[in-house]
């Protein structure tokens, strides 16, 4: 990446420079490993705003973001943890210029625990748009920090896992990294179940819900909508809360 002269003399400062000045200027960018590949990362002072795989990685941020790019000697701390496990911690981001929906949607997706998948349909419940399912799928498919914010944990419900900004096998990969039964999502997508209960417990879960995990085959009941669950008797799970 070509830089200017001021970039390269704040790159070359001997002490960190005072907080806030890169941010004001620039943000700070390293190359990192990650279960995908090789990353190239941008930061600001208030966290990591970008994350790309492939060429082009300086102009994109620019048109993207408004500002040029400074080589980082040193990634913020917990990236490489984060990058590397899928599970952020502390690890600060910057979402600064998104929208609220955006934002909203983000978060929600942030929410879906390692091993598990939600549909882009709860996505929307969950942030109060329902009708909005095409929405966030847009704002996902634009995710800044994919990998940190897990929207690859976001599937299609007809069992396929959908598309993402690093493609679909990379996709396919992280879900079974993560543990996600995709063959048994898939095999029940097509059985026209969405929704598997436990009638010693009388609670109907997503099937990659931990809780839905742990049913035995004696005791477990498939269903195509919740509707047809709570007919039978069967109440929400409080953890994965399919109905958002």
């Amino acid at each position: 990446m070509t830089q200017d002269p001021l970039l390269a003399g704040l790159a070359a400062l001997a002490a960190d420079a005072p907080e806030g000045l890169y941010d004001r200027i620039a943000a700070r960018w390293i190359r990192m490993p990650s279960r995908v590949g090789e990353l190239t990362v941008a930061f600001t002072d208030h966290g990591v705003a970008y994350v790309h795989h492939g060429d082009g990685f300086a102009a994109t941020f620019r048109k993207r973001f408004g500002r040029p790019l400074v080589e980082s000697g040193r990634p913020p701390s917990g990236l490489m943890t984060a990058l590397r496990t899928g599970r952020v911690g502390g690890l600060r981001l910057d979402l600064r210029g998104l929208s609220d929906f955006q934002r909203d949607v983000l978060t929600a997706a942030g929410s879906i625990p390692r091993g598990e998948v939600r549909p882009y349909s709860w996505i929307a419940a969950r942030i109060g748009r329902p009708r909005a399912v095409r929405a966030v799928g847009t704002a996902l498919g634009h995710n800044p920090v994919p990998l940190l914010i897990p929207c690859h944990r976001v599937t299609r419900a007809d069992g396929d896992p959908g598309g993402y900004v690093f493609g679909a096998q990379a996709k396919e990969r992280l879900l079974l990294d993560e543990g996600v039964d995709l063959a048994g999502t898939r095999e029940l997508a097509e059985a026209n179940v969405f929704y598997l209960a436990s009638d010693t417990t009388g609670i109907v879960c997503f099937p990659t819900c931990h809780n839905a995990r742990r049913i035995t085959a004696r005791h477990r009941r498939g269903f195509r909508t919740l509707a047809d669950a709570a007919k039978a008797g069967y109440r929400p799970c409080r953890v994965c809360r399919p109905a958002a």
